[in-house]
C-alpha cells in the first residue's frame, strides 16, 4: 500500500556549557556576574540543604523528604528565567527552584515537617504549593496559563514534573488542553533517568519525551538539564513563546543523584558505574569550573559563599524547629469542613484517646 509522509518531526538539542566547564560563546547567555552568583549560591544552597535534611530525617525530626541533589541546574536554571509576573507550579522535588524564587528554607522544612504553613502560597510569590500526585500539576499549570491568555496578561506559569509524569494521562491532557486554548503555558519534564525505581527505558519506547509535545500540536525540545545555561536560555525563549500564547514543552535531561525520597534505596535498582557517569556530568561541578574560568570565583569566594550558606541553613533549622514546637497538630482536623463531619469528630476524638473502650 503506497503510503505519503503526513508529518515530520525533529526535537532540537541544546547544550550551552560542557561537562568540563567549557562553553559554546555564541550560545553563552548575556547574564551579569551578580546573575551567575546568585544562581551558583542557589545550586550550592540546595545541596547543602539536602544534606542537612537527610541528616535530619534520619533523626526523626522531618518525615518523607525527596532531595534534589543532581537536578540544581535544570531547577535553577529555569526558575531563574521566570519574571515576578509569571507562576511557577510544582511537584515535590523542586527545592532549587524554590530557592531560586525567594522561598526560605524554613518554610521547606515546615513543610517536610508536616505543617501546613510550609505550603503557603500568595498572590505575589506566584508559587504554588507542592503537588505529590504524579502529574496532576500539570493540569493547574495549563489551567493557570490558560488563565493569563483570557486577562490577556504578559506572563506565563512554568510547571515541573518528572520523566514518570509523561505517562500519565494528566500531561497528555495539560498539554492538549494547552496548545488548543493557547495557554502561557511552558512544561518543563526533568527527565531524571528513573520514575522511582522504574528506569526511562522501561516507560517509554519514545527516543525523546521532547517528542510527547507534538501529539499535543505543540512545540518540543531538549535541553542538557545539568547545564544551567543551556536549560536558561531555552526556558527564557519558551516562556517568551508561551506569553504569545504558544505553549512549549521543554525536556531537561538531568539524572536524580541521591535517593528518590528518604524511604528509597537506590542501590537496589542503580549501578555504580551508571552513578559514576552521571557524577562526571556533576551540574555544580561544571558550573564551578565555568566561573573559576572566567575569574569570577576563586577559593577565597567559594570557602566565603560555603561559610555564608553554613550560617544561614544554621538560622532556618533553628527557624523551622521553632514553628514546629509551637504548632497545635489538632489543627489538622479544623480546615477540611466548615463545620466538621462526624467522622472528622471521630477522629478527633481517636487522636486524643477519647474512644478506646
Amino acid at each position: 500500500m503506497p503510503r505519503e509522509t503526513a508529518y515530520e518531526l525533529s526535537i532540537d538539542h541544546v547544550q550551552v556549557l560542557e561537562s568540563d566547564g567549557s562553553v559554546d560563546a555564541e550560545l553563552e547567555p548575556d547574564l551579569s556576574e551578580d546573575d551567575l552568583l546568585e544562581m551558583y549560591w542557589t545550586m550550592k544552597r540546595s545541596r547543602r540543604l539536602d544534606e542537612r535534611a537527610i541528616a535530619l530525617q534520619r533523626r526523626g525530626e522531618l518525615g518523607t523528604y525527596a532531595p534534589a541533589t543532581g537536578q540544581e541546574a535544570a531547577q535553577v536554571g529555569s526558575a531563574h528565567a521566570l519574571a515576578d509576573e509569571d507562576w511557577m507550579v510544582t511537584s515535590f522535588r523542586e527545592t532549587p527552584a524554590y530557592l531560586a524564587r525567594g522561598t526560605p528554607p524554613h518554610m521547606l522544612l515546615w513543610y517536610a515537617m508536616g505543617m501546613e504553613e510550609g505550603s503557603a502560597t500568595t498572590r505575589e510569590s506566584r508559587n504554588m504549593p507542592p503537588s505529590i500526585p504524579v502529574g496532576s500539576q500539570a493540569l493547574h499549570g495549563a489551567g493557570l496559563g490558560w488563565a493569563q491568555e483570557i486577562a490577556d496578561e504578559d506572563a506565563a506559569s512554568l510547571v515541573y514534573f518528572g520523566d514518570g509524569a509523561t505517562s500519565e494521562g494528566d500531561v497528555y491532557e495539560a498539554t492538549n488542553l494547552a496548545g488548543v486554548f493557547g495557554s502561557h503555558t511552558v512544561f518543563l519534564c526533568q527527565n531524571n533517568q528513573y520514575a522511582i525505581s522504574v528506569p526511562r527505558a522501561k516507560q517509554t519506547r519514545a527516543e525523546t519525551l521532547a517528542q510527547k509535545a507534538a501529539a499535543a500540536g505543540i512545540e518540543g525540545v531538549q535541553v542538557d538539564g545539568n547545564d544551567v545555561l543551556g536549560t536558561y536560555a531555552v526556558v527564557r525563549d519558551a516562556l517568551e513563546s508561551a506569553r504569545e500564547g504558544d505553549p512549549v514543552f521543554v525536556e531537561a535531561l538531568t539524572y536524580r543523584r541521591s535517593l528518590h525520597t528518604t524511604s528509597d534505596d537506590p542501590s537496589v535498582y542503580r549501578q555504580e558505574e551508571e552513578e559514576e557517569e552521571w557524577e562526571a556530568r556533576d551540574p555544580l561541578t561544571r558550573f564551578e569550573t565555568y566561573l573559576r574560568n572566567r575569574d569570577t570565583l576563586d577559593d577565597d569566594r567559594i570557602a566565603d559563599i560555603e561559610a555564608s550558606i553554613e550560617d544561614d541553613l544554621r538560622e532556618e533549622i533553628r527557624l523551622g524547629n521553632e514553628g514546629r514546637e509551637a504548632v497545635d497538630v489538632e489543627e489538622m482536623f479544623e480546615y477540611a469542613y466548615e463545620t466538621p463531619i462526624p467522622e472528622v469528630e471521630r477522629q478527633r476524638a481517636a487522636f486524643r484517646g477519647e474512644d478506646r473502650d
